[in-house]
């Protein structure tokens, strides 16, 4: 059976047979291959997404060096807000890391969704306001805390991406190289078998 998106709602909120046929259509799941380019910088995000299966990273070019800011995977939702709210061009990537399937919302079916039945609004703007704190939070962290503490959190938090993301990716995020990531993991290593 194939997978509809009224099928995720539902686990949020109640909808009529007129509701879920408005979001399957204007809402449709599409399938994605690793390496496919979601959004590049410079260009203004049409679209935003669900994570329904996969992995997608957002990164950044600074100096000629990527910079990984982010990692999206089941449950998150996927948005370049500024450039996707202000129809300006974005500063960033998305990036598939797996192959992905992902519910794909362009702008102009968010207002018709909207204009036709706005209590999903409310959802939207609860899930936004999710990723916000999240978003938030992985700044905090970043500011505040070395590499290796950065690593432990994540390790923490987030365990299923160590195994999901290659290094370089996961050393961008945490701020370091690829050789420093590999001490890191050592010394804690070491320090778990004393």
């Amino acid at each position: 059976m194939e997978l509809k998106i009224s099928d995720l709602i539902a686990n949020e909120m109640s909808l009529s047979p007129e509701e879920i046929e408005v979001v399957d259509t204007l809402i449709p799941i599409r399938k994605f291959q690793k390496g496919q380019l979601l959004l590049e910088e410079g260009k203004i995000a049409k679209e935003c997404y669900f994570t329904i299966k996969g992995c997608v990273r957002s990164y950044q070019i600074l100096n000629g060096e990527e910079r990984t800011t982010q990692f999206f995977v089941e449950g998150d939702p996927i948005a370049s807000l500024l450039s996707y709210l202000n129809r300006t061009p974005a500063n960033h990537y998305f990036e598939c890391i797996e192959d992905s399937t992902l519910a794909v919302l362009s702008f102009d079916n968010e207002q018709k969704l909207y204009s036709q039945h706005p209590k999903f609004e409310a959802l939207c703007r609860n899930s936004i306001e999710q990723e916000f704190g999240k978003q938030q939070e992985i700044l905090q962290n970043y500011l505040t805390k070395n590499p290796e503490e950065r690593y432990l959190m994540l390790q923490e938090t987030r365990p299923e991406l160590l195994q999901r993301v290659p290094q370089y990716h996961l050393a961008t995020f945490l701020g370091v190289q690829p050789e420093s990531l590999s001490r890191i993991r050592k010394r804690i290593a070491k320090r778990n078998k004393s």
